[in-house]
């Protein structure tokens, strides 16, 4: 067995045995899901006279694949260097891509699902997302928004030593991206200048990539333009978190 499917196959295991982490990694988006579609439940945004759900489904869904993509590698390599597994997996002939490469796999995985459920649950009736036939475009916007993130998660993972650390950093960098992008609210509602700050922030592309592709509320243009904009953020932190990595506290 290589290197790399026994790592993927360990990651697997670990993720499908923590019950508590993988429920709220699918519960945790879906509710606000819920809390902003009842509250905004038949409403209609007025600058743009669209319904308030083709702005906050995608607009969740992408925060919440980020937010999985940001804590699940960040908290994974915190732990592995505070246990010494990276130390000793240091010591074998496996390379550090291989080590984030099956991180990036189960990523992949795990985003993908977790969007999947979720649009499934906005396009009930309670909530009535309706799908753009060219939705499929959603999968690029997705794996260029994971790879984002998930650099992103190496660097917080490179830098934190407890899991307390982890949770500060992740959160203090998401939960204001997301209310910045246009996750929680629609950006048409915002200040001009704080729509211009929005664009320095990956999530905003994903946001606008996602819901192009799932509402058809942008062109082809703008679909391609943020998938861009991802590509171009996850080699700017993915440089990051290679130059800044670490094997062990001490190194």
């Amino acid at each position: 067995m290589s290197a790399y499917t026994a790592l993927t196959s360990a990651g697997y295991r670990a993720q499908v045995r923590d019950k508590a982490t993988l429920f709220f990694t699918f519960a945790f988006p879906l509710l606000f899901l819920v809390v902003f579609g009842l509250i905004f439940s038949g409403q209609d945004v007025e600058e743009s006279g669209r319904p308030y759900i083709s702005y906050i489904a995608p607009g969740v869904m992408s925060w919440g694949v980020a937010n999985a993509a940001v804590f699940g590698i960040a908290f994974t390599l915190m732990q592995w260097r505070r246990d010494d597994l990276l130390r000793l997996v240091r010591l074998t002939p496996t390379p550090l891509t291989t080590v984030l490469a099956s991180r990036y796999v189960l990523a992949l995985v795990v985003g993908v699902v977790q969007a999947a459920v979720f649009i499934a649950v906005a396009m009930l009736p309670g909530f009535g997302l309706a799908l753009d036939g060219r939705w499929p475009l959603v999968l690029p916007a997705l794996v260029a928004g994971i790879t984002a993130f998930m650099a992103i998660g190496v660097i917080v993972g490179n830098f934190a030593h407890t899991p307390e650390a982890v949770a500060a950093i992740a959160n203090c960098l998401m939960v204001p991206m997301a209310f910045l992008s246009g996750s929680f609210l629609p950006l048409d509602m915002m200040p001009g200048w704080l729509r211009s700050v929005s664009r320095v922030l990956p999530l905003r592309y994903l946001n606008d990539a996602a819901t192009g592709a799932l509402t058809g509320s942008g062109s082809l243009a703008t679909i391609g333009i943020g998938c861009a904009a991802l590509c171009g953020f996850a080699l700017l932190f993915g440089g990051i978190g290679l130059k800044t990595f670490r094997w062990s506290n001490q190194s």
